[in-house]
Parts: C-alpha cells; structure tokens; sequence
C-alpha cells in the first residue's frame, strides 16, 4: 500500500489556460502548443454524443486525444512512468512542445496533466473552460461528423 504523505497545493495562474488562449493556439496551428482531450475516443471523433444536452461532440482543430481512463490499472492505479510516456509520445506529445490538457470540464484533463508529469514531460496547462466551454461558443471552430 501507498505511504501516507502530505500534499500541501501551489496554485499557479500560468497553468490553467482560458480560452483566449485557447483560442490563439489553435490560429497558430498547434505550433504554440498540443492540446490533449482527456475525453472518450467517441466524444472526441463524434461518433457518441456529448452527455450535456445542446453540446456537439467532436474537438477543437489540432487537438489529439488520450482518453484519461486509459491512463489506469485494472486496480484504478496510474500507469508506471515509461508505459505513460510511451502512451503519451504515440499520441504526439513532444519532450519539448508545451501541453494543455483538455477534456469535457476541466476534471479529467486534470488526470492526464498529473500523467504527463509523471511520465517525465515538463509540467502541462490545463484548460478549464474545456470542451463544453468551447463547443457552447459559436464562434469557436469545431471539428465535427
């Protein structure tokens, strides 16, 4: 079992993204930085709806996606640092190239960005408008079916 320890939290603004800058990143191409959908493979590719009535499903353009379910054990314990970083790397994700994480809220991209620093990337962002931000907003460009 785990030893007990102590987590004392240090919150830091350059680390949670809005989606000005969001949206800036995705006019740039991706260039700027990654952004990784923690969302359901279906959510993400629009072949399943969104679970929020009025929302479409699909992603923001450039985007890639790594379900933040996948990063677990059968036992509901996160992965070991390399098969994460192998997960991570076979999705796009660049030892250099900085990473805001994304899913429906702000939750899960929350696991992935704990992933992300675990398999050794440096420290992402995370998004936390997310995807119901994002696809709410008509003016957003959306990839969807």
């Amino acid at each position: 079992a785990p030893t007990p320890a102590t987590f004392i939290p240090d919150f830091r603004a350059e680390r949670v993204k809005g989606i000005g800058d969001i949206k800036q990143i995705v006019r740039q191409g991706g260039g700027a930085a990654l952004i990784l959908d923690a969302r359901a493979r279906g959510r993400f590719d629009s072949t399943a709806p969104e679970p929020r009535p009025g929302l479409p499903s699909g992603h923001m353009p450039g985007a890639a996606n790594l379900p933040s379910s996948e990063l677990l054990n059968p036992d509901l314990t996160m992965k070991d640092p390399a098969t994460l970083r192998r997960m991570f790397e076979a999705v796009g994700v660049e030892a250099e190239q900085p990473v805001v994480t994304s899913c429906g809220t702000g939750v899960t991209a929350c696991a992935l960005a704990l992933g992300l620093v675990r398999a050794g990337f440096p420290e992402p962002a995370v998004y936390d408008g997310s995807w119901t931000e994002w696809a709410g907003r008509p003016e957003t460009p959306k990839v969807t079916a």
